[in-house]
């Protein structure tokens, strides 16, 4: 009788971090530096995940962590259940890094760089999908060109595939948009979804916050080395309680007329006034009644609701504060 082989059940979370800290040595020019202060996070398994911060924040070193590039001053950090200190190669396996920076080898054409890299993670050549990754990220027509004649936004695609020829179950994409134009960021934003759709789970930093609101189920934003925020995307967005109205009305204006000033609206241009308000204190039935009384009419009204953008800033200003 053949014995059967059991796999290892799925673990609940694609990457767990326990108290995780980093502190770079100093130096006698520089004193020593705390990037990372007691992180602790977990990503849940086939979610696509938002990690935002400012410039500095820490997002490099966490994925570098989770990486195996650089190594934690304390804490412990798992990939798909693996340690990334006590067991590094399955760690390494589990996780595929698109960086921000295109290193591609110019001399090389981006099948051979598949191929190679690969090779680098003992993919057996009859397991190795090179053909359906280039046609994944529509580079079949540039298989044998050389690197360096692809353009940017070839060359970012070039760097997904490469990410994911060890078919990792967790991709992290390290500012995958930068620097590419609009059409090429949709189409990139589709092939994540197909990604995540398939399975993987993917690990998003992002300068782009529309980016981050359309495609993660969950955010979290690091500021000065800490967890500041964790949570579903909608819920992030219901942290704020502000709107902003805007109204046209029916006559020029020489200023925001007396009653209506206490309410905070503002004078864009001598027909147009703005308002931000919280909708749990007060209605918009009533601010628009306040302009009634005044004797205008409102020929136009727009609605802005609250985004992500408004929540980064408030809370990275409010750490910094």
């Amino acid at each position: 009788m053949n014995a059967i082989s059991v796999l290892p059940p799925l673990p609940d979370y694609a990457v767990e971090v326990s108290g995780v800290t980093k502190t770079y040595r100093g130096n006698k020019r520089m004193p020593p530096k705390e990037a990372l202060r007691g992180i602790d996070l977990k990503i849940p398994r086939g979610c696509i995940f938002g990690l935002l911060g400012p410039n500095g924040a820490g997002k490099s070193t966490l994925i570098n962590i989770l990486a195996g590039l650089v190594i934690k001053s304390s804490g412990e950090a798992k990939v798909w259940g693996y340690e990334v200190d006590g067991n590094s190669r399955m760690a390494k396996s589990a996780i595929g890094v698109v960086p921000q920076e295109l290193n591609l080898d110019a001399f090389f054409t981006p099948r051979e760089l598949l191929e190679v890299q690969a090779g680098l993670y003992g993919v057996p050549k009859k397991e190795r999908r090179t053909d359906e990754l280039l046609e994944a990220v529509d580079l079949t027509a540039k298989a044998h060109a050389y690197a360096r004649t692809l353009s940017g936004g070839m060359r970012r695609r070039l760097m997904v595939a490469k990410a994911m020829v060890h078919n990792p179950p967790v991709l992290v994409l390290d500012e995958p948009t930068a620097g590419v134009d609009v059409e090429l960021r949709r189409a990139l934003w589709d092939y994540v979804r197909k990604l995540n759709a398939a399975g993987t789970t993917v690990l998003l930093t992002t300068h782009y916050l529309e980016e981050a609101q359309e495609l993660c189920d969950q955010i979290a934003i690091i500021n000065h080395g800490e967890l500041v925020a964790h949570d579903t995307t909608r819920n992030l967005l219901g942290r704020i309680d502000s709107k902003r109205v805007t109204i046209t009305v029916d006559r020029d204006l020489i200023e925001v007329p007396a009653n209506m000033q206490p309410y905070g609206w503002q004078m864009e241009t001598p027909r147009t006034l703005s308002l931000v308000y919280m909708p749990s204190k007060i209605s918009i039935g009533q601010l628009l009644m306040v302009v009634q009384v005044n004797g205008l009419s409102i020929v136009d009204l727009s609605t802005r609701e609250t985004d992500l953008e408004d929540i980064f800033l408030q809370l990275t200003q409010r750490k910094a504060a």
